[in-house]
C-alpha cells in the first residue's frame, strides 16, 4: 500500500483527484493511513458500512468522481511517475473523443524487482473477448462509465473486463476512439491479497469473465458459445456455422514432389485426410490444366473413394488464378484455402468451422489458422500488430506461453498467409487482385488490401494444420 500512496503523490501531472473506498478494513494501521491521506484536499475518502467487495466499492469510488475520466488504480500496485502526464497528453492529442485508454504494465515481484513487461497491440476485440489483455492502465471516460451502469454486482474479480467489453461496444456506436498508449504506466505486483489471485476467488472471477464475454456476443448478436480456453482467464467464442452455409475448400497445386522418397505428390497426403464434416464444404483440387497424365493418374489415385473435385486451370498459373477459378466453378459464401502438404490436427476436427465462423464475422478480412510442423513447432501465427512483439511466434512450441497468450488465443493481425485461411467472397471479390506470388506473399497481399481497406485479418489457434509432407522448394516468410 505504501508504494500505491507514494507513486500517486509523486506523479509529474498534481491535478488530479484521488478517490478511495474502505471496505470496511478491519486493520487500524490502513484506517489510520486512510486518514492521514485524507488530509490532502485532493483525496475524497468513502468509508462503507458493510463489506461490499471490489464492485460496490469501486461504484462507490466511481460515485463521488468529478473528473472527466476514470483511471483504475488497485491498492497494491503503483503508477510509473509521468504515468497521469502521458495519460493526459494522450487524451488531449485525441482527435476523437476517448472513451477508453489503456497502457503497456510491467509485472513485478514482491521486493519490487521487475519480472515481466508487457508491450500489448492496439486495440483488439477479438483478442479482448479471448483475454482481459488490457488491464493497467485502464482510463475510461466517466460519462461512458454511468452510461452504461458502472460496474456489474455479480462479475467481481472479472468487472474490469464486463465494464470496458461494455463501454468499447458504445465507444463504436457512437465513433469514439479506444486508444493504446504504448508506455510502461503500470507496475502490477504480484502478490497473494490480489482479488485476482486470492484463494478461492480465480475459479469464479474466470467464470465471471466468461459470462461477461457470453453477454457481449448476445447483447451484440454473435451467435455463438463462449467457452473456457487453454489457460485460466482465456476464452474461445466458439461461432456457430449454419449447415448450409456454402464453402468452398480449395487446395491448389502444380503437383508439387513432396521432399521425401520414394517420390510422391505433396498433395497426396492434404487429399488423403483433409476431411470436415460441414455438410455445406465442397472440396476441390485446382491444378494446371496442362498437367501430364501421369501427375493426374497418382493424384486420382490420392483422391480415390474422397469427395474431391479435380478443376483443371487454364492459361497462366498462379495462387490467385486457381483460386478465381475456383470462385467461378463452385460459388460460396465462403472460401477457404489449403496448401499442399498440409492436413488438418485431430485436436482441432471442427477447423473449418472455426476459420468459417471468424471469415463470417463482422468486418473480418483474412483469418488463418495455425500452421506447424511434424516436431510442433510454429510455421505461421499471424504476423502482427507493429509495435507489439519484441519475439517472434515462428520456432516456437505449439501451445507455448507469451505474455500475451498468443498461441492460445483468437486475435487480430495486420496480416496472415494464404496458406491455411478463409475470407468471404465479397473479400475475394474486393481485394483478390492483391494475392500475388507464393503462399506467403499471396497472404500478405490479400490480407493487406483487406486491412487498407478497414477490415480485421484475424488468427486461430482452433485451426491447426500439421506440414506433415514438406515440398522441395520452402518460402522465406513475410512478416508485418
Amino acid at each position: 500500500m505504501q508504494a500505491c500512496i507514494a507513486s500517486v503523490r509523486s506523479q509529474s501531472l498534481i491535478d488530479w483527484e484521488w478517490c478511495i473506498t474502505d471496505d470496511c478494513s478491519t486493520r487500524d494501521e490502513v484506517s489510520a493511513e486512510l486518514e492521514q491521506l485524507a488530509l490532502d484536499p485532493r483525496v475524497k475518502l468513502t468509508r462503507r458500512t458493510t463489506n461490499g467487495g471490489i464492485v460496490a466499492a469501486t461504484n462507490d469510488a466511481v460515485a463521488v468522481a468529478e473528473g472527466e475520466y476514470l483511471v483504475l488504480l488497485d491498492h497494491d500496485d503503483a503508477f510509473a511517475p509521468d504515468a497521469l502526464a502521458d495519460v493526459q497528453a494522450a487524451l488531449d492529442g485525441s482527435s476523437a473523443p476517448v472513451d477508453y485508454l489503456y497502457t503497456n504494465e510491467s509485472h513485478v515481484l514482491v521486493d519490487g524487482r521487475e519480472a515481466i513487461p508487457f508491450s500489448k497491440p492496439d486495440w483488439s476485440p477479438e483478442r479482448f473477448r479471448a483475454s482481459m489483455y488490457t488491464c493497467h492502465i485502464s482510463v475510461l471516460r466517466r460519462e461512458a462509465v454511468e452510461a452504461v451502469g458502472g460496474f456489474r454486482a455479480g462479475f467481481d474479480g472479472s468487472q474490469d473486463h464486463d465494464l470496458v467489453l461494455r463501454v468499447t461496444e458504445r465507444a463504436e456506436q457512437q465513433g469514439h476512439a479506444v486508444l493504446h498508449l504504448p508506455i510502461i504506466g503500470y507496475w502490477w505486483r504480484t502478490v497473494a491479497t490480489s482479488v485476482s489471485r486470492a484463494d478461492g476467488s480465480v475459479g469464479a472471477a474466470v467464470e465471471n469473465g466468461r459470462r461477461a464475454v457470453q453477454e457481449q456476443c448476445d447483447r451484440t448478436g454473435i451467435d455463438a458459445e463462449v467457452v473456457h480456453g487453454p489457460l485460466a482467464g482465456t476464452y474461445r467464442v466458439r461461432r456457430r456455422v449454419s449447415a448450409d452455409l456454402p464453402v468452398t475448400v480449395v487446395v491448389p497445386t502444380t503437383f508439387e514432389a513432396a521432399a521425401v522418397r520414394p517420390h510422391r505428390l505433396a498433395v497426396a497426403a492434404t487429399l488423403r485426410r483433409l476431411r470436415t464434416d460441414h455438410p455445406g464444404a465442397t472440396l476441390v483440387l485446382a491444378h494446371p490444366a496442362h498437367i501430364g497424365p501421369e501427375l493426374l493418374e497418382l493424384a486420382d489415385e490420392a483422391c480415390a473413394d474422397s469427395p474431391w473435385l479435380r478443376l483443371p486451370v487454364a492459361g497462366p498459373w498462379s495462387l490467385a488464378a486457381a483460386v478465381q477459378r475456383a470462385t467461378e466453378a463452385y460459388p460460396a459464401d465462403v472460401y477457404a484455402c489449403v496448401a499442399p502438404g498440409l492436413v488438418p490436427s485431430a485436436d482441432t476436427h471442427d477447423w473449418l468451422q472455426a476459420l468459417v465462423g471468424l471469415a463470417c464475422s463482422s468486418g473480418a478480412g483474412v483469418v488463418s489458422g495455425l500452421i506447424h510442423d511434424t516436431e510442433m513447432r510454429v510455421l505461421h501465427a499471424g504476423w502482427d500488430v507493429p509495435r507489439y512483439r519484441t519475439h517472434f511466434l515462428e520456432g516456437r512450441v505449439v501451445g507455448s506461453s507469451t505474455t500475451g497468450n498468443d498461441l492460445l488465443i483468437e486475435r487480430e493481425c495486420t496480416h496472415v498467409s494464404l496458406a491455411a485461411s478463409a475470407f468471404a467472397a465479397d473479400v475475394w471479390r474486393q481485394h483478390g487482385h492483391g494475392a500475388a506470388g507464393t503462399w506467403d506473399d499471396a497472404g500478405f497481399g490479400l490480407s493487406d488490401q483487406a486491412r487498407r481497406a478497414g477490415a480485421r485479418n484475424l488468427w486461430t489457434p482452433y485451426a491447426r494444420l500439421c506440414r506433415e509432407v514438406p515440398i522441395e522448394m520452402t518460402v522465406t516468410p513475410r512478416r508485418g
